[in-house]
């Protein structure tokens, strides 16, 4: 029998992993049931078309792995006019953004398959039973959380208001962003094609087919040659090392995982006890360093991996000195078995429409312009995007399993740092995350900005983590910046 302990970023995922748990699934199981839980009602943070990245860390001496499902540049066998299908808005949300959308922003979605790998991997229940919990959401409707009202708030009509049906979804009749239940025509039609026929169902079955026809009518790249060659790819996790601890998180393309890495490095195990206010000078150096790296080198370069290994190599000597997504949500489950999962997702800052028939709201990762730094559409079809993400898992010389990441765009590594290193440096979970953040905005910039939080505020992320030790101690602590919620199921 196992116990397991999951952190989400609402109640009704939260419950779905409690749900499976009680079912008899373990912390994989938990952690995909509540993920498809946050694509269906978390709207305008991530939706079915998404993408992410699972980090999980197998029981016993199992090497630690992460499931790559983040998207790719479509277009394949076809061309195309740069910029075609898209238009760009700005908004304030998030201290101010240029936001590319439309239909020629959508990308190759990848979460939901990345999903089945892990769940193949691990799993204990059927595939169906981890779908159902979202499905029953769907089908009975679910009111908007904090998180997505307050997104909404800034872009429900420049975003969500130029599709006929996405309009109708997230409006009442005053055309204000709804207080009531939600309800999207097909969405649970699409959960049911996905329960029955696995995550192949959006790319090579009726739903992929779907949506690559819309957008491809409404004059965007995503065809279903793309969707049909889209695979996951399973990679080693990303090691570094902090005070017992051996950590792991997202290898590149994901630039979160390797500027996370880099970090802990530099910090050298500081805080000690608590954030003193050196240990948050020193914590702004360490983000000048490895920021900066990242948006002179990371962002442009042509191969994240070598870039990557030269960081973590440079942050390991004294050739890297500490002079220094849009949106997501972020799933963290561990179990008495040893094993830890750690899912983080996104959709962007979505296109504005569904497709046609689906029900599903369709991502703008390709008109996400600080993850692309070489320019709209210059990708070659089939290329993996670059990413903030980094779920990351870690197991303690004791036996001890974590699972913990944070939605957050480029707040997103900064996020996890400042709550991992005050938990290995003797905090207690809860407090770690709880720790008021700083980040270096526009690191390496003539307008850099040191932000220091004065309240607790979205902005500076989610962190959601589980624990699971040996001695059966089970413990999942949420982020108040959003509305986290944690469940514990004890079936021994």
């Amino acid at each position: 029998m196992t116990d397991v302990a999951v952190a989400a970023p609402n109640a009704a995922a939260a419950d779905a992993g409690e749900r499976v748990a009680q079912a008899g699934g373990n912390a994989v199981d938990a952690a995909v049931a509540a993920v498809l839980v946050t694509m269906v009602n978390e709207v305008g943070l991530v939706s079915l078309s998404s993408g992410g990245f699972v980090t999980v860390q197998p029981p016993g001496d199992g090497t630690p792995y992460t499931v790559d499902g983040w998207m790719d540049m479509p277009g394949r066998g076809r061309k195309f006019t740069p910029g075609a299908g898209t238009w760009d808005i700005h908004t304030e949300y998030g201290g101010g953004v240029d936001i590319t959308i439309g239909p020629g922003s959508v990308a190759v979605h990848g979460s939901v398959a990345a999903l089945g790998v892990a769940h193949r991997r691990e799993g204990a229940l059927p595939w169906s039973e981890v779908v159902a919990p979202a499905l029953e959401v769907a089908r009975g409707g679910f009111r908007l959380g904090t998180a997505s009202r307050y997104y909404l708030h800034h872009v429900h009509e420049s975003i969500f208001g130029w599709d006929p049906v996405s309009r109708v979804a997230v409006h009442d009749a005053n055309g204000q962003v709804s207080a009531d239940l939600v309800s999207v025509p097909h969405l649970a039609d699409s959960l049911e094609e996905i329960a029955a026929h696995g995550p192949s169902a959006l790319h090579t079955g009726d739903l992929g087919r779907l949506i690559a026809r819309d957008v491809t009518q409404r004059g965007g790249l995503l065809g279903l040659d793309d969707l049909v060659a889209y695979q996951p790819l399973t990679r080693p996790s990303l090691r570094a090392d902090a005070a017992g601890w051996r950590l792991s998180t997202t290898p590149a393309p994901s630039v979160g995982g390797v500027c996370v890495a880099a970090m802990l490095r530099l910090l050298d195990g500081r805080p000690k006890g608590g954030w003193a206010p050196e240990d948050v000078a020193l914590m702004v150096q360490v983000q000048r360093a490895v920021l900066g790296y990242r948006l002179e080198h990371l962002d442009h370069s042509p191969d994240l991996e070598q870039a990557s290994r030269e960081l973590l190599a440079l942050a390991g000597s004294s050739g890297l000195t500490v002079a220094e997504s849009g949106s997501t949500a972020h799933v963290s489950a561990a179990d008495s078995d040893g094993r830890a999962c750690a899912v983080t997702v996104s959709s962007g800052y979505f296109s504005g429409m569904i497709a046609e028939g689906t029900g599903i709201w369709l991502n703008n990762t390709l008109g996400e312009q600080e993850l692309n730094a070489q320019g709209l559409h210059a990708a070659r079809p089939g290329t993996r995007l670059q990413s903030n993400m980094a779920p990351t898992v870690a197991r303690h010389e004791s036996g001890t399993v974590l699972a913990i990441g944070s939605p957050g765009a480029s707040r997103i590594s900064t996020a996890i740092v400042t709550a991992l290193a005050g938990f290995v440096g003797g905090m207690s979970l809860q407090d770690a995350i709880e720790q008021p953040r700083v980040h270096l905005h526009r690191a390496g910039r003539p307008d850099e900005e040191v932000q220091h939080e004065t309240t607790l505020s979205m902005y500076f992320g989610g962190v959601g983590a589980a624990l699971a030790g040996p001695d059966g101690h089970l413990l999942a602590a949420a982020d108040p910046r959003r509305e986290g919620a944690v469940r514990t199921v004890r079936r021994t």
